[in-house]
Parts: structure tokens; sequence; C-alpha cells
């Protein structure tokens, strides 16, 4: 099973987005490990699991560059779309991120 971590301040808002993500997963039929962590324990959980893709939220943005150093190639890494996030569109945040497994 695929795993995307998004990572985000608090964790709070984004903790919603992953709940639309894991719904847009059900519709589609696929199954993904799916969850939201705030940037002090993302690091962590880079080393202790196996991660495949990482999505910043639009207020970490500014650290996509640092993770994308961390991580890749082995673990894929880019920024939610911010009026994806805005809006909570889990579908548009999650095709995303297969396509990006397909790449």
């Amino acid at each position: 099973m695929k795993r995307i971590m998004l990572v985000c301040n608090a964790g709070m808002s984004t903790s919603m987005l992953v709940t639309k993500m894991q719904a847009a997963a059900e519709e589609l039929g696929q199954e993904f490990d799916i969850y939201a962590v705030p940037v002090s324990e993302a690091d962590r959980e880079l080393e202790t699991k196996e991660i495949d893709i990482v999505l910043l939220g639009p207020q970490v943005k500014f650290l996509l560059n640092d993770f994308k150093a961390k991580c890749e190639p082995k673990i894929k890494v880019d920024a939610i779309n911010m009026m994806d996030y805005g809006v909570m569109n889990g579908k548009n945040v999650l095709m995303t991120a297969i396509s990006m497994l397909n790449e």
C-alpha cells in the first residue's frame, strides 16, 4: 500500500484534507495510507516509515526545496495546490499524488 504524508504547520486543517482524500480513494476503489503530521514531526516520520509521497501544505511550501533535497529521488515531494487546499478538494490532491506515483 502506498503511503502519502501531508506536512503542515500544526496538522489541524490538513487532517480535514486527509479525510477528503481517503473518501476520494474509496470512490476510486484504491487504498492508500494517508496521514498528516506537523512539520516538527516530519523528519522522524521519514526516518521510521516507508513513505512514497510527501505533500506540503501551502503554509510550509517555503520548505519545498529542503524536503526535495532530503527525500528525492526515493520519495516524491511536492506542494499542495493552494486552491485545492483552500476548498479542501481531496480528490484533486489525491489525483496529484497518483500522477506523481506514475512519473
